[in-house]
């Protein structure tokens, strides 16, 4: 009963979440453009899936990928896992390099979750419609993959050795804009489209989980100070490895034509 009426509650809210959108999109309908939504039967249906999807989603966030995240931190970041339990004793000191596990999850399920988050999906098929199967799904999925995975990895390391966030992000972005110089035109801006679809709804609620369970576990930080940052560190590195992978993608093609033209 307890569940039932927390999934009811979280439904409620999610629909006066979501009413002002609904609200937006019927005025403009029948007060702007003066036209009758069409099939609007299914317009509603979709309404009411759209609502019990978002409300079910936010249960699970609360009940299992929020916990999940943070017992997953406090596992990898326990003493007796950390230095053995032979040598957890009172006076262990942790270093940054006690956590590579840590790291190595980091990475692992910044990577996954990416590959599996339905906004970058969508976004790499229209970008292989666009560039007419120039820009590959799976190359472009595995990319955006590959700078998250980075990206959390480091992210986790700022967590434990307590350094500043802001050095991390105006170095990477200093990264970016010199490379946006130097990749290819036609990359840019899904470069910089790849690094907002990552934050979506599978990749987001696991690295804040992970994020906040870390700083909480962590000897000496902060949950507010240091939990929170690991979403600009998935953000951030996915228009490094993008770029990257067009740049690699050119350097390739200028040199097969190279080898072509020296053959002939």
């Amino acid at each position: 009963m307890e569940l039932i009426d927390h999934i009811l509650s979280v439904t409620r809210s999610t629909l006066l979440d979501v009413l002002p959108i609904v609200v937006i999109i019927f005025a403009f309908q029948f007060f702007v453009i003066r036209r009758r939504i069409p099939h609007l039967r299914q317009v509603i249906i979709g309404f009411v899936y759209v609502v019990l999807g978002l409300a079910l989603f936010l249960v699970g966030l609360q009940e299992a990928l929020f916990p999940l995240g943070k017992l997953m931190a406090r596992q990898l970041t326990d003493p007796g896992f950390v230095h053995g339990i032979a040598q957890a004793g009172e006076g262990a000191v942790s270093h940054w390099y006690d956590y590579r596990w840590v790291y190595l999850f980091g990475a692992a399920i910044g990577f996954a979750t990416t590959i599996a988050e339905p906004a970058l999906i969508a976004v790499a098929i229209k970008a292989r419609d666009v560039s007419g199967g120039t820009v590959s799904v799976w190359g472009l999925r595995i990319a955006v993959a590959i700078g998250v995975g980075l990206g959390i990895a480091l992210g986790t390391f700022r967590i434990v050795t307590g350094t500043p966030l802001h050095y991390y992000i105006v170095a990477g972005y200093i990264v970016v804009l010199i490379q946006t110089t130097m990749a290819p035109r036609m990359i840019i801006a899904l470069a910089y489209d790849s690094g907002g679809v990552t934050t979506s709804t599978v990749t987001v609620p696991l690295v804040a989980a992970l994020g906040l369970g870390l700083a909480s576990t962590v000897p000496g930080r902060s949950e507010l100070i240091d939990g929170f940052g690991l979403i600009a560190f998935a953000s951030l590195f996915p228009m490094m490895t993008v770029m990257a992978y067009a740049q690699l993608g050119q350097w390739r093609y200028r040199r097969a034509q190279a080898r072509r033209t020296q053959g002939d």
